[in-house]
């Protein structure tokens, strides 16, 4: 039923560990094939294009569906219909942030400062047409070169400031920039075509797809605890437990005791169970998450 068109390069590894996890595994025939399949009745095509190209593709019908970051839909000023984002980066949880950079000495610390300076600038940048806009909003001239890569390195020599993406800012630290400016926060969305989105089967598939997209990535780092407590000892356990929500709770058969439940994160409970232990819980149980829907 659905055109689906997943992105190469900085995204494609998380990508794909997002559908597997999902049970929505890309199936292809090496690494760099384009083509791919997913065996879920929605998903009809399914291929594999960088994710500048995305939003273009999506917004001209030849796929209903896709996966790319903000900055690439903003860049090409693409039609398209977001809907939701997908809360991970290339390498991290973090939205991307396309920001302005300049030598770490120099004495510039905004883009009002940056319009202040006399002279023409040269800026290098992937992204030229957000880089224009932001550019124009302060009243910066600039001569403003597209950038095929190593952004960062190209200050002083070959450009007084550079347009580029971070998730941490570590690469342009380590080539001597300073960051100025944030021009855009970047986060990954499931975008649609906006005829496929208006056509209510469609439609429909589209939001099934996003909830198991969605409900995977917010089971990631969470685990369900089970327990069992006396009921002298139940308010002590309850103090103890963490919960997304309210615990659940169930009196046991033949009366004093309870069985408890909770979602907790991870990366507590290794001082979490000791401590519920000692606390008079037992039976403790946890069980891995694979999706948590709302």
């Amino acid at each position: 039923m659905l055109r689906l068109v997943l992105p190469k390069g900085s995204l494609e590894r998380a990508t794909m560990q997002l559908f597997e996890d999902a049970d929505l595994a890309v199936q292809r025939a090496s690494d760099v094939a384009y083509r791919a399949t997913i065996e879920d009745p929605r998903i009809d095509e399914v291929r594999i294009l960088r994710p500048q190209e995305i939003p273009v593709y999506v917004a001209e019908g030849l796929f209903d569906l896709g996966i790319t970051g903000r900055d690439c839909i903003e860049e090409r000023g693409s039609d398209v219909v977001s809907l939701g984002e997908l809360n991970y980066s290339k390498n991290t949880s973090n939205p991307a942030t396309v920001v302005l950079a300049v030598a770490k000495d120099s004495p510039v610390n905004s883009l009002a400062e940056l319009a202040a300076q006399s002279g023409r600038l040269r800026i290098s940048s992937e992204y030229p047409e957000l880089t224009r806009k932001a550019l124009a909003q302060h009243g910066v001239e600039a001569d403003i070169s597209f950038s095929y890569g190593a952004t960062e390195a190209k200050v002083p020599d070959i450009a007084d400031a550079v347009v580029d993406m971070t998730e941490t800012g570590s690469a342009l630290r380590a080539a001597g920039l300073r960051i100025i400016e944030v021009l855009l926060v970047s986060r990954t969305e499931l975008i649609a075509n906006p005829a496929s989105a208006s056509d209510p089967v469609k439609r429909h598939a589209m939001e099934q797809i996003l909830t198991l997209l969605q409900g995977t990535m917010e089971a990631r780092g969470k685990v369900l605890v089970k327990l069992n407590v006396s009921e002298e000892n139940l308010h002590s356990v309850l103090e103890v437990l963490p919960s997304m929500r309210a615990p659940t709770i169930s009196e046991l058969s033949g009366g004093g005791a309870f069985a408890v439940e909770a979602v907790v994160p991870k990366l507590d409970i290794n001082t979490l169970i000791p401590a519920l232990k000692d606390h008079g819980a037992s039976d403790i149980l946890e069980i891995p998450l694979a999706k948590i829907v709302h």
